[in-house]
């Protein structure tokens, strides 16, 4: 019997497992309905709810914030929204959860000066962007991280010369004659001008060091730093010790350049087709004995594939108590022509202690510059254009070898006794490799703040904030001995220069930060001291004897001092009413002591929306903030003018200068010209924004207008003869205005645990007109300013009232029946029958554009991120002085161009234009330089688990400069030059990348 009982268990217990587990199969799912609300019970729509663990299983909720999904018995679910702290619940039949405002997100605080803000209660046109290290290519300099992010912000990058320097403006040009650069601020360091030796003063930070930009454009937010304000401020805050462990980062990439296009010249065989049919005769046979048997491509000479990298490591994080970051990185820029290197080498530390109970804040930052620039001679680009293309690279002896005892072995036209004929051209790839002009430069910059916060009175604190900028630069440029360029010169010199840059400051501030209810108080007041110091100086030996001076430059020695006082207060009611009020009183040593101060006010209003009732209750709006902001800020920051109120006399010692007194020569001094009455130039800046946000957040971005008034602007002017030292002087004539309007938008459509995609555009608007420059412009044609093209008043741009500075001033072209453009002949638009200098017009058209705006997108899922940048302009103007310079090497006229020009090569497009004198300013070389650009795609990879190690690695790539869609015919429409014209750039490369990056 027992034997049976086991044996029926045996049979039942199987079935008994299956019934349950078959059970269990149909019981583990459950079907969950749902409800998600925010905080004030309106429905979230669009939230993300996702099986915990199971990302592929999720949904979203519908228009009323109800959702329904299937998952196993006991889930956990997953609940999030932007704008919102990420919730989770137990999966039940029915679930009801509300979401909680992100405090962080929505108190996120960005720096401005003298403190900081939450980004909720700002009453200014402020834009805070992280550095973020995916979504981006090959970065050498901070400021290609910002062109194209921001409204309002144009950064025009350096040509493909590594040493050159981008072009920042922030809402258009606020000057004429003083600086139109924005104030960059570092980590609470005002940086003064670029500095000996570095073209671009945003190099002296490591982009990698970099946490985020603050770029301050309405005067309400910029005031507060009155002087040198007036073209706004990009501060730069560096990355900082964190966490509760000591970090390792490690970052580097490798980049390949190439260029993209080249300009279409004729080719030899082409060249001496042209030869054939344009010349005949005695001019035939003399153009034919100047041309060789060679077949050589000049600019494929020049340039060459390009290599650059960039490493960085940083150890980061807390010690003993003891929060600290340091770095190391250097950089490698190599350019596309043959000659033409940057090499720069940084070093930081930055130590954040705190004490008494963190009432005493220690935040001390230093660093260390060292940059090696190697300048190419750019005169090679156009040097290569024209060559004839028909005679070799190199002399050569009979074996083939390079003949070294002439012009250091590179062909140029030479007589028969070896010397160089000065009407030719010059051999482009010895105008290169044949000349040295290197310098190298040492900068530490740093600052020491201290931060108090008063014990038993903590919504007091002082802040103290001492700082220095240092920086010293030696070089020397001169021609290789043998050089046809040092036979040619008259006379060869060497030049030996160095110069030394100082700027001091010491900051002091006390703030007072109080909540009062529904009252907020914050209150500030402080005292600034700025020195700046330069040295100079230079020697000009004979180059065969570096020993003899040809010229010295004395030594200049000179300084100015900045003071100030400044107080700020912000207030507010509610969080939904914000008032801010700022004054700061300047003075600078570069005015007389009656002008010498300048008071700069500023007032802002902020109407938060969306913390009134009748938008709280609404689920379409999630930010609403309308701002009201008024203010004047001034410049006194005239170039290397410092003095300019002074009278004094300048030293010359060059051989034509020199009297000869005795065995020896004594130096001479003329005077300079000078104005007591200069002062500051003073910029009003009124300005209305809207901040907003739909959906939840999904849409959000900002809408400004603004217009900018300049007073009192700094301007050369012509003065009468025997009125002054010279016939021009700097004075306090004119105005201009600014206005614009920019827009800001990201969209979010994808926001889910494991992917993400993001979508910003932005765009100015933007007119600056001259609106006055004397007292009677009636009959003022204007500052002639811009490219000299030869002679007096050679130049081809015009400062007039009426339109945009550089506006190109141009003879109009002629034109037959089909369009085509006739040689020599211009428009006569006096009638007299003559084209003069009164035959010029003011064409309206300048490079600044009209619209420029930036586009950009990142994607991320899961370990995988994509991402582009792109940025353009419509409504710029380029003058094409490539093409004009080009076009009159053949002619109607046969005896002009063979000789001279020494049968010199022409574009393809353009040797039929045939110009005359006064066709170099012809209108037909002024094209539209309207165009988008591709600026780079990425995609990289984080690998992030590798068994019990918590670091991660990402690789990533990069297609840099990717395409230019443009009408515009030269190699570039995107110029940095101020007044637009075309000359010898060299072209942007195509940048080819690979970065790691390796986080421990």
């Amino acid at each position: 019997m027992k034997q049976v009982n086991l044996r029926i268990y045996r049979m039942i217990l199987p079935l008994l497992v299956g019934l349950f587990l078959s059970v269990g199969v149909y019981a583990q799912n459950i079907t969950v309905k749902g409800h998600v609300k925010d905080a004030t019970g309106l429905e979230v729509i669009g939230a993300n709810v996702v099986e915990k663990g199971n990302p592929a299983n999720g949904t979203i909720t519908d228009l009323d914030g109800n959702f329904t999904l299937s998952v196993p018995q006991g889930a956990m679910l997953t609940i999030s929204f932007i704008g919102y702290k990420t919730e989770e619940v137990k999966a039940a039949p029915m679930v009801l959860v509300q979401l909680k405002d992100d405090a962080e997100l929505l108190g996120e605080v960005v720096v401005i000066g003298y403190g900081s803000v939450k980004k909720n209660d700002l009453t200014g046109s402020v834009t805070a962007i992280k550095a973020e290290e995916i979504n981006r290519g090959a970065i050498t300099s901070p400021d290609q991280m910002l062109q194209g992010k921001v409204p309002g912000l144009l950064v025009t990058p350096a040509s493909g010369d590594p040493t050159g320097s981008a072009t920042i403006r922030i809402r258009g040009a606020a000057s004429l004659t003083a600086s139109n650069d924005p104030l960059i601020v570092i980590d609470g360091i005002p940086i003064a001008g670029n500095g000996a030796g570095m073209a671009n003063p945003l190099s002296t930070v490591n982009p990698n060091d970099i946490e985020s930009y603050t770029v301050l454009k309405d005067a309400s937010a910029t005031a507060i730093y009155g002087s040198r304000a007036s073209n706004g401020v990009i501060m730069i805050t560096t990355k900082k010790g964190k966490g509760d462990k000591v970090q390792v980062s490690y970052n580097s990439s490798y980049s390949i350049k190439q260029n993209t296009s080249t300009l279409d010249v004729m080719n030899a065989d082409q060249y001496r087709e042209t030869v054939e049919r344009v010349y005949t005769g005695e001019q035939l046979t003399l153009v034919k004995s100047m041309m060789g048997n060679a077949n050589t491509d000049w600019q494929d000479q020049i340039y060459r594939t390009a290599f650059s990298t960039d490493q960085n490591i940083s150890v980061y994080g807390n010690k003993g108590g003891l929060p600290f970051r340091a770095s190391l990185g250097y950089n490698y820029n190599e350019g596309t022509l043959k000659v033409g290197d940057n090499q720069r080498a940084n070093a930081s530390i930055s130590l954040s202690p705190k004490f008494f109970q963190d009432h005493l804040s220690v935040n001390v930052n230093a660093k260390g510059i060292y940059n090696r620039a190697n300048y190419p001679d750019n005169g090679a680009i156009g040097s290569a254009i024209s060559f004839n293309p028909t005679v070799p690279v190199y002399f050569t002896n009979a074996d083939g070898s390079i003949d070294r005892t002439q012009c250091n072995g590179y062909w140029n036209w030479v007589y028969a006794d070896g010397a160089a004929n000065t009407n030719s051209g010059i051999n482009p790839l010895s105008l290169l490799e044949d000349v040295y002009n290197v310098n190298n430069t040492w900068r530490s910059m740093g600052n020491l703040q201290l931060d108090y916060k008063i014990h038993g009175f903590e919504d007091l604190r002082f802040n103290l904030n001492l700082g220095y900028d240092f920086s010293r630069t030696t070089g020397d440029k001169y021609n290789e001995l043998g050089s046809f360029m040092a036979k040619k010169a008259s006379p060869d010199t060497y030049e030996d220069y160095s110069n030394q840059n100082s700027n001091t400051l010491l900051e002091f501030y006390a703030n007072y930060n109080k909540e009062f209810g529904i009252h907020h108080l914050d209150v500030m007041g402080g005292y600034s001291w700025q020195h700046y110091y330069e040295k100079f100086n230079k020697i000009i030996y004979y180059n065969d004897n570096r020993t003899e001076i040809y010229n010295h430059t004395p030594t200049n020695c000179k300084e100015y001092y900045l003071v100030s006082f400044f107080g700020r207060v912000n207030y507010s009611i509610d969080s939904k009413y914000l008032f801010t009020f700022s004054l700061r009183d300047d003075a600078s040593s570069r005015f007389a002591k009656d002008n010498r101060w300048g008071l700069f006010p500023s007032a802002a209003f902020a109407w938060n929306m969306a913390e009134e009732n009748f938008l709280k209750d609404n689920s379409f709006f999630s930010s609403m903030k309308l701002r009201l902001g008024w203010g004047q800020t001034g410049q006194q920051d005239i170039g290397d003018n410092f003095y300019p109120y002074q009278a004094k006399y300048t030293e010359s010692s060059s051989p034509t200068t020199m009297i000869p007194w005795g065995d020896g020569y004594i130096t001479t001094l003329a005077p300079n010209a000078y104005n007591r009455n200069i002062k500051w130039e003073t910029t009003e800046t009124f300005n209305v924004g809207l901040d907003f946000g739909i959906f939840g957040g999904r849409i959000n971005g900002n809408v400004d207008a603004y217009y900018r008034k300049t007073s009192d602007l700094l301007n050369n002017i012509t003065t009468p003869m025997g009125n002054n030292f010279s016939n021009t002087v700097i004075s306090n004539v004119g105005n201009m205005k600014n206005m614009g309007v920019e827009f800001n938008l990201n969209f979010i459509p994808i926001e889910k645990q494991d992917m993400r995609w993001t979508i910003n555009v932005n765009g100015t608007y933007q007119k600056t007109e001259i609106t006055k420059l004397t007292n009677d412009d009636s009959t003022y044609l204007g500052v002639q300013t811009g490219a000299n093209m030869g002679g007096t008043g050679g130049y081809t741009s015009l400062h007039r009232v009426g339109y945009a500075p550089y506006t190109y001033y141009l003879y109009q072209q002629a034109y037959d029946e089909n369009g085509k453009a006739i040689q020599n002949v211009l428009v006569d638009r006096d009638g007299d029958g003559n084209i003069t200098e009164a035959d010029r017009y003011v064409t309206g058209k300048s490079i600044t554009p009209k619209f420029f705006f930036g586009l950009s997108s990142q994607f991320t899922y899961k370990k995988w991120d994509f991402g582009f940048n792109a940025h353009g302009s419509f409504g710029g103007y380029a003058l094409n002085r490539v093409a004009m310079n080009n076009s009159s090497a053949f002619s109607d006229d046969y005896t002009k161009g063979y000789i001279n020009n020494l049968s010199t090569n022409v574009l393809k497009t353009g040797w039929t234009r045939a110009i005359s004198t006064e066709q170099k300013y012809s209108d037909m070389f002024l094209e539209n330089a309207s165009f988008f650009r591709m600026d780079d795609i990425n995609v990289g990879y984080t690998f992030d688990k590798f068994a019990h190690w918590k670091g991660n690695i990402r690789v990533g790539a990069s297609v840099q400069n990717v395409f230019t869609i443009t009408k515009y015919s030269g190699l570039d429409p995107e110029l940095t030059a101020t007044d637009g014209v075309d000359n010898n750039i060299v072209p942007r490369p195509r940048l080819y990348t690979v970065r790691l990056s390796i986080n421990f």
